[in-house]
C-alpha cells in the first residue's frame, strides 16, 4: 500500500502565486522588469543594512567583518536571482539562451525515459518508492531497479513487486556501491533521458513528465533537478527544520544557480539527465578515485560536474576509460551544457529524524563537498562570472565557517569578549529569519517558517565542526541509506 504523498492537497493561494498569476498576463519584457522591480523593493531593508555595514567597513576592517558583509551580500544576491531571474523550464521557455543553441541536439517530442533506482537494505520503505515510480503519468517509461546485494529481504520484496508492476529488476550478487549499481542499471537503459531517484523517496505522478518537458523545451539543458521536500516532516522538530531548510535550498539556492544555467548539484531524489550529456562519463563516475583511493561519495555532485565541465575535462576522462562500451559504442561530443532546476517537479525524501543519523548524513555531504570542490572548482570559473561567484562564494563560506565558529564561540568568550559572540549569533539568527520570511512568502499560513532560524543556529554551532572531521575520515564509506 503506497503512502499518501505529502502536500498533495491544494495549497492556499499564496502572495507568490497571486503575483505569478498576475505577471503571467503581462508580455515577457514587461513581466521581467516588473519582477526585478518587486524583488528589489522587497529586498530594500537588506540593501539598506548592507549599505550601512559597508559604510563602516573602513573603520572596523577585519576578516570577520568582511566575512559577515560577504554573507549578507551573497544572501541578497541569491534572493534577487531566485525571485527575479528564475523561470521554471518545465513551465516557460527560459529568457537566457546560449548563442550556439543549434549545437545542442534536440530531443524527440516524447523521448523514451529510463527511470533508475539503486537500493540496498531498504525493505521498510522501498515499496512506497517503487510504487511512486510506477505511478508516473509519463507514457514511455522504462523503470529499472538495481538491488545492490541486500541481505534484509529487500531483494525478495522487489521480486514480488516486479511480478506486479512494469519494472526490470537487476539483483547483484556482491555489494558494488551506489554508483556502480546505477551504472549496471544504465547498461540496460535505452532511454533518451536517464532519470534517477533515491530509495528513500517518493515522486509526484507528474514529476517525470515535468523534467522531460524542461529538457525537450530547452535542448541546451543537459540535466534538470527536481524540487525536494521532507516526506516525514511530522516526525519531530529535527525533521521539520530540515523540511524548511530543503525548501530554501531548492527554491532559492538552486533557483539562483538555474538563473545562470549552472546548478552545481542535480540532487539524487530527482535527477534527470540527457543521455548524450552523461553516458560517456559513467565509467569515470563509477570508478572515481580521490587521494589515491576509490571514492564512493559525491554521487550527485560529481555526476553533475561531468555535465557542467565536459567541455574542458570530458576528452581526458573519455581517454582514461576508452575501453568501456559506454564510450566505445557511441562517443558524444563535449558540449557546454547548461543545468537547470524545475520547481514544479516534486519529490519527497525521508530525512533523518534522529540526531545521530542526521550527523552521519551531514558528514557524507561534507565529504562530497570536498571531492566536488577539487573537481568542479577546477573549471567553474570558465562558466561565467555569475556562475563562478555563486560556486566559489559558497565554497568560501563553507571553508571559513569552522574558523569563524572557533573565533566567535570559543576564542571570544575565553578572552572576555562575550559581546562579539552575541553579535555573531544575532547575525546568524538574522540570516535565518530572512530565509524564513522567504519561506513564509511562498507558503502563507505555514508556521514552519519559524524553524529556519533554528537551522541557521544548528549550522553554525554544530554542522560547521563536521568539516574538519569529514576531512580526517574521507576514506571511510557506507552504502546503506537507512543506517546513515
Amino acid at each position: 500500500m503506497t503512502a499518501p504523498l505529502p502536500g498533495t492537497a491544494a495549497p492556499p493561494r499564496s502572495a507568490a502565486r497571486f503575483l505569478s498569476d498576475r505577471l503571467d498576463r503581462l508580455d515577457a519584457p514587461v513581466r521581467r522588469d516588473v519582477k526585478r522591480l518587486l524583488t528589489v523593493v522587497a529586498l530594500l531593508p537588506l540593501l539598506l543594512l548592507l549599505g550601512l555595514r559597508a559604510s563602516r567597513l573602513p573603520h572596523g576592517f577585519g576578516l570577520p567583518v568582511l566575512y559577515g558583509l560577504s554573507v549578507l551580500a551573497g544572501t541578497v544576491w541569491l534572493l534577487y536571482l531566485a525571485y527575479s531571474r528564475y523561470d521554471d523550464p518545465a513551465v516557460r521557455t527560459l529568457r537566457a539562451r546560449p548563442a550556439d543553441l543549434d549545437a545542442f541536439p534536440r530531443l524527440p517530442d516524447r523521448p523514451r525515459v529510463s527511470f533508475l533506482l539503486a537500493v540496498r537494505n531498504e525493505r521498510a520503505r522501498i515499496e512506497d518508492c517503487v510504487r511512486s515510480m510506477a505511478a508516473s503519468d509519463y507514457p514511455d517509461l522504462d523503470i529499472i531497479v538495481v538491488d545492490d546485494a541486500s541481505d534484509d529481504g529487500t531483494g525478495e520484496l522487489l521480486e514480488d513487486l516486479a511480478r506486479r508492476l512494469p519494472l526490470t529488476l537487476i539483483r547483484l550478487d556482491a555489494n558494488a556501491g551506489k554508483k556502480a549499481a546505477l551504472v549496471r542499471g544504465c547498461e540496460r537503459a535505452d532511454g533518451d533521458v536517464l532519470l534517477f531517484t533515491d530509495s528513500d523517496c517518493v515522486v509526484a505522478p507528474d514529476a517525470v513528465r515535468r523534467c522531460v518537458d524542461a529538457l525537450v523545451r530547452h535542448p541546451e539543458l543537459g540535466a534538470v533537478s527536481g524540487h525536494c521536500r521532507a516526506w516525514n516532516a511530522d516526525a519531530g522538530l529535527l525533521a521539520r527544520v530540515q523540511d524548511v531548510w530543503y525548501e530554501g535550498q531548492f527554491r532559492v539556492t538552486k533557483a539562483a544557480e538555474a538563473a545562470v544555467g549552472s546548478v552545481c548539484c542535480v540532487s539524487g531524489p530527482l535527477a534527470a539527465f540527457r543521455r548524450e550529456a552523461i553516458l560517456n562519463y559513467l565509467p569515470a563516475w563509477a570508478e572515481d578515485r580521490f587521494l589515491g583511493a576509490p571514492f564512493r561519495f559525491a554521487t550527485d555532485r560529481q555526476l553533475t560536474g561531468y555535465v557542467l565541465g565536459q567541455a574542458w575535462r570530458g576528452r581526458a576522462l573519455k581517454r582514461r576509460h576508452g575501453n568501456s562500451p559506454f564510450i566505445r559504442d557511441q562517443d558524444f561530443p563535449e558540449l557546454r551544457w547548461r543545468v537547470g532546476y524545475s520547481r514544479s517537479a516534486r519529490v519527497w525524501t525521508q530525512v533523518p529524524a534522529r540526531p545521530a543519523d542526521f550527523l552521519r548524513q551531514q558528514v557524507r555531504w561534507k565529504k562530497s563537498f570536498v571531492r566536488n570542490l577539487f573537481f568542479t572548482g577546477g573549471f567553474m570559473w570558465r562558466r561565467g562570472a555569475a556562475a563562478a561567484a555563486l560556486f566559489y562564494g559558497h565554497a568560501l563560506w563553507v571553508l571559513a565557517a569552522p574558523v569563524l565558529v572557533v573565533r566567535h564561540l570559543l576564542w571570544a568568550p575565553l578572552h572576555l569578549a562575550g559581546l562579539v559572540t552575541v553579535l555573531y549569533l544575532c547575525g546568524v539568527v538574522l540570516k535565518g529569519c530572512v530565509w524564513g520570511l522567504a519561506y513564509r512568502f511562498d507558503h502563507p499560513g505555514d508556521r514552519a517558517w519559524r524553524c529556519r532560524p533554528l537551522m541557521s543556529l544548528l549550522s553554525c554551532c554544530v554542522l560547521a565542526w563536521l568539516l574538519p572531521y569529514a576531512l580526517l575520515t574521507l576514506r571511510r564509506d557506507v552504502w546503506a541509506r537507512s543506517g546513515s
